[in-house]
């Protein structure tokens, strides 16, 4: 079985000293009223459970990462009213966008209500320098004076000699002493091996790992659990429903969930899933509309962990799952842009989908929508130049997932429409 449960609990009644982090216990009157759970960090802060992730924020079209920045303050202003509390952000998301718009939307409220999340890029540092400049962009674009939580961003084994080379890690630890950074710690892409490398080297107040009940297994996220856990580092979780993979699933998959509870979304048993661990802080979800952020703030409302039946019922659908799963795509764009125009993540969403609802089903709609993709930015463009390999926090062969795709578009007795608007 992918998962079990027995390691869940034994993870779930960890000594609580290890981790620093306790549930918060509810009042009477709290527990009416269903306020955001949350959990207790440093300085007896309370964080909310549920995290305000901004990498996929509400867009005016499909086709650029340009942000409707008043559904993107609808959404901001919802969520500090319903109790979260921490806003992540990123310098890369969304083209350099998210951290203006979501400085803006955090602008009206009090900077007590919430903590903002952001992080320095390395793979863009070559010294000093770069690392001081974008930092003080941030702060200007995110119009604060202070991070609340600050991360290096994205450690792999490509970018990991760069944190003492460009004496990031040196800055940083400056910025905190100087109250610029109130918490530092990193987000991971890689293997437990060199996780172990990274707190061993470091001094960190937490960090963000992506953690599933996919990955549990698929990229060990269970050993990089049980290492911060170790080294008591609090852990922030990212990707929990894993780009939206496990908000559609498969019809097999999300059956066996509505079988088990009819009223619970797909995407709130993975959040559920992952806040039960004992030392999350907090589950980040990027959510791109008003309706998924109001399904998650309901889930982290009247939080219920995972229990025993819970568990057997997610294996189930995890199986029924990965038998129609092909690429373990999380949409998370660092992919991009692609030097041919190939739009790799719609390519592999669009693949995705269709495989899903298993080998027999109708190619019809799945072609009109490939088709619609563009010419240009379909499969078939991509010269195998690999160019996108390093960049793939998902470890994905996508020059030889993009052929795959390439032929089973080919496959199809619909002739291609080349010429067709964009969407």
């Amino acid at each position: 079985m992918l998962l079990h449960f027995i390691v869940l609990t034994q993870l779930i009644i960890f000594p609580i000293f290890l981790s620093k982090i306790i549930y918060k216990k509810k009042t009477k009157n709290e527990r009416m009223e269903k306020r955001m759970e949350t959990r207790l960090f440093k300085n007896n802060e309370q964080i909310s459970l549920l995290g305000f992730g901004t990498m996929r924020l509400p867009r005016i079209s499909e086709d650029k990462q340009d942000i409707d920045y008043n559904a993107a303050q609808e959404m901001t202003d919802y969520a500090i009213e319903n109790g979260i509390n921490y806003f992540d952000t990123a310098y890369p998301y969304h083209s350099g966008e998210s951290e203006t718009v979501i400085g803006r939307t955090l602008k009206k409220h009090d900077r007590s209500r919430f903590n903002l999340a952001t992080k320095m890029p390395i793979w863009l540092v070559k010294g000093k320098a770069d690392a001081e400049k974008i930092f003080e962009e941030q702060l200007k674009k995110c119009q604060v004076d202070y991070f609340d939580f600050y991360l290096v961003h994205n450690i792999n084994e490509a970018f990991f000699e760069s944190i003492e080379k460009y004496q990031i890690y040196d800055f940083l630890k400056q910025m905190q002493a100087e109250g610029k950074i109130r918490y530092l710690g990193f987000s991971f892409h890689d293997t437990p091996a060199l996780l172990e490398k990274t707190v061993l080297k470091y001094e960190w107040d937490f960090a963000q790992i992506q953690l599933n009940y996919l990955d549990w297994d698929l990229q060990d996220a269970k050993r990089q659990y049980e290492i911060l856990t170790e080294k008591e580092i609090p852990i922030i979780v990212m990707e929990p429903v894993r780009g939206g993979a496990l908000a559609t699933l498969s019809e097999s998959a999300i059956d066996i969930l509505k079988t088990a509870d009819s009223n619970a979304s797909p995407a709130s048993w993975a959040i559920r899933y992952a806040a039960t661990f004992p030392n999350v802080l907090t589950v980040l979800s990027g959510m791109s509309d008003m309706e998924q952020l109001k399904d998650n703030t309901a889930t982290m409302k009247n939080f219920k962990p995972v229990t025993q039946s819970d568990q057997k019922t997610i294996e189930k659908a995890v199986s029924a799952y990965r038998e129609s799963l092909e690429i373990p795509c999380t949409y998370c764009r660092y992919c991009m842009e692609c030097p041919s125009g190939v739009h790799i993540p719609k390519v592999f969403a669009k693949y995705n989908q269709q495989r899903a609802k298993g080998k027999d089903a109708d190619m019809f709609y799945f072609l009109m929508e490939y088709k619609l993709l563009g010419e240009s930015r379909q499969a078939h463009q991509c010269t195998q130049c690999g160019v996108c390999l390093s960049k793939c926090p998902q470890k994905i062969d996508i020059p030889g997932e993009l052929k795959k795709i390439e032929n089973f578009a080919a496959g199809s007795k619909i002739k291609p429409i080349k010429k067709i608007k964009k969407i």
